[in-house]
């Protein structure tokens, strides 16, 4: 549940910031598409740091050894 909720809030925050670069930085059609691209691109790129290191620490590699003493 955590996955799924998580990457709809980074859905929607690169829906809201590519509607803020649209509106605010409004330069001409070829710069459009550029800051879009680069908002997407920084959008999605995030969410995969996330998301791969969300994914890792479901089964992680190394098993903590427990000690007998404590």
């Amino acid at each position: 549940m955590g996955f799924l909720i998580t990457t709809l809030i980074f859905a929607v925050v690169g829906i809201i910031a590519s509607l803020c670069v649209r509106i605010c930085f409004a330069r001409g059609p070829s710069t459009n598409l550029l800051h879009f691209t680069l908002v997407i691109t920084a959008t999605v790129c995030c969410w995969m740091m996330w998301a791969i290191v969300y994914i890792a620490q479901m089964n992680p590699l190394i098993v903590p050894i427990l000690s007998e003493t404590e």
